[in-house]
């Protein structure tokens, strides 16, 4: 494993030059799909796995922060805003991030002939995101929360939050006071 890791830390060093910035000791699996990576920031030690699949189109740009660790599996996309994934974040396999959501008011249009519509997404610092997760665009989540697995995740969460479902729901808080983590 760790002569893989080598091998995916050294594909990131040479595909540097197409990436807006790659931090120290990150790295990358191999993908499934690049495209825009001028728009694509990395911290530092950062790992993603393979099988991921990072987009970026109309200046759109992706920023993932130091010490970020991202599954198998893992689909991004940013287009015409930012979408931020927060330092010390766990990403686990098959989710999907975006800042993009499809138009659908024209009945006698297709869908993919509409205009897109583009809300910009935020992760928190130090949150954990379950496998399968899907977070839809002008997503919010503050820091410390954590999303169960295969939720459906759309609007604003607070910091310390549990959040699980489709569509997601807070289930739990953090309490400042008890220091508990509290059912809402």
């Amino acid at each position: 494993m760790k002569i893989r890791k080598l091998w995916w830390w050294l594909r990131l060093l040479l595909r540097r030059p197409f990436f807006n910035k790659i931090g120290k000791s990150s790295y990358l699996g191999p993908s499934v799909s690049l495209i825009g990576t001028k728009n694509i920031t990395i911290g530092n030690q950062v790992r993603i796995f393979p099988g991921n699949r990072m987009e970026t189109y109309n200046s759109g740009t992706i920023i993932i922060e130091d010490n970020c660790s991202i599954g198998q599996n893992f689909h991004i996309i940013s287009d015409k805003t930012n979408l931020l994934i927060g330092k010390n974040t766990t990403i686990s396999g098959n989710v999907f991030i975006t800042n993009v959501n499809h138009s659908y008011e024209k009945i006698d249009i297709h869908i993919l002939e509409q205009p897109m519509k583009n809300i910009e997404t935020t992760i928190g610092d130090n949150c954990f995101i379950g496998f399968g997760v899907a977070i839809q665009a002008g997503t919010k989540l503050g820091k410390q929360c954590i999303v169960g697995s295969n939720s459906v995740v759309k609007g604003e969460f607070p910091d310390y939050s549990v959040i699980v479902g489709s569509p997601a729901k807070i289930i739990k808080t953090f309490n400042k006071e008890t220091l508990q983590w509290e059912k809402v």
